[in-house]
């Protein structure tokens, strides 16, 4: 079975669309978002509709979180709040109870996805975690693999009972081991931030038991201008490129 699995698509439809696009020439089964589906980008409704209309089995971001719970806009970023702001003025009566109804986790094809660290957090970054504790949080849920996003950075941690080993996911097919348990980190559609403007997803075979990090090109210039037309803030439209 091939699993497709995306995150952080943070309104941006050209790069969706894309990978959709994508993901059904790769002879996907099924596809999982790991949340932020909205924020940053100029078609936060459209996005939403799209991913209820393919009946995408979506967990919450941190900035569906900032919708659902006002309070947490006051730790974003001021970047990231006034484009929450302009993007909670653009959603419409149908969106708003999608967003602020997803679950902070889900379990499904015996693997758990979350949208920033496991057991089941939206807010918590990869990168904040040390070792030591990385180790712990293993600890804390059963499934062999986690996948998460948040960071819109390609990642792979895998723990083999004694030791944690992190590695930044590359394009193309990494081996899994059957004898490990993995976290990983899907990257971004719509703004990912690895030094690459590709829109990136992935593809999980359970049969092969391999994860293979796809790229997608899509109209990254017709992104920034509706971004700029949209009011949201123009660093949103520079970090695409």
């Amino acid at each position: 079975m091939k699993i497709a699995v995306i995150s952080d698509i943070h309104s941006n439809m050209d790069a969706f669309t894309k990978v959709l696009e994508d993901a059904d020439r790769s002879f996907a089964d099924a596809m999982v978002c790991l949340g932020d589906v909205i924020g940053y980008g100029p078609e936060p409704n459209e996005a939403i509709c799209l991913i209820r209309e393919r009946n995408i089995p979506t967990v919450m971001g941190n900035h569906e979180l900032g919708v659902a719970e006002c309070e947490y806009m006051e730790h974003l970023n001021p970047i990231a709040c006034r484009s929450l702001q302009v993007t909670i003025e653009m959603l419409s009566e149908k969106s708003l109870p999608f967003v602020t109804g997803l679950e902070h986790f889900l379990v499904l094809y015996d693997s758990r996805f979350v949208h920033g660290f496991p057991p089941d957090s939206p807010t918590t970054y990869m990168f904040e975690i040390s070792n030591v504790k990385m180790k712990n949080i293993f600890g804390q849920y059963r499934e062999k693999l986690c996948f998460t996003g948040h960071t819109h950075n390609p990642e792979i941690v895998e723990f083999d009972g004694n030791f944690v080993v992190r590695t930044l996911l590359k394009r193309g097919v990494t081996n899994l081991d059957k004898d490990k348990r993995y976290i990983i980190n899907a990257g971004s559609v719509g703004q990912p931030r690895d030094g690459d403007n590709h829109a990136k997803y992935l593809i999980w075979d359970t049969s092969e038991d391999t994860i293979e990090v796809k790229y997608v090109s899509y109209d990254i210039e017709s992104v920034a201008n509706k971004i700029i037309k949209a009011g949201l803030p123009s660093i949103n439209a520079t970090r695409l490129m």
